[in-house]
């Protein structure tokens, strides 16, 4: 259906031939979905980024406003400092996110506030210790 509506000729009029057309041709015969169910949520009002969405969920990301998004980033963080190798790369990771902290502190952007402090790294590294003390049995761990 790549042809232009003639002049003279009603829209309404011009696109129902394209269809029977197409359907007499069998263009619509084999169509991706044909004879299922609408996809659930279907019947909601009309939303016009439902394929952003759909495409963002299937994909699966997440848009987030810059501060939840880093409170985020410090959860993961702080949980995987807790479960470094060593103190020297628990103090890396809690270093940099410290300092992604102070930086929304400093700035914050629209959104939410931030609602966190930069970590106590001596405190993480205690918990990390300890962590290490209970699942080694050897009472601390490297300060390497």
């Amino acid at each position: 259906m790549t042809e232009r509506k003639p002049p003279g000729i009603p829209f309404e009029s011009w696109v129902d031939r394209q269809i029977r057309e197409g359907e007499r041709r069998g263009e619509f015969a084999r169509l991706a979905g044909a004879g299922k169910p609408l996809p659930a949520g279907s019947d909601t009002s009309y939303d016009e980024l439902w394929w952003i969405k759909e495409k963002m969920a299937r994909e699966g990301l997440s848009v987030l406003p810059p501060t939840l998004a880093l409170r985020k980033e410090a959860e993961d963080t702080l949980a995987e400092a807790l479960a470094a190798p060593s103190e020297r790369v628990v103090r890396g990771l809690i270093t940099r996110i410290n300092a992604r902290i102070g930086d929304m502190m400093l700035r914050p952007p629209p959104g939410p506030p931030l609602g966190m402090r930069p970590y106590d790294v001596e405190e993480v590294v205690r918990r990390w210790r300890e962590r290490r003390a209970a699942v080694d049995g050897s009472g601390g761990g490297s300060a390497v």
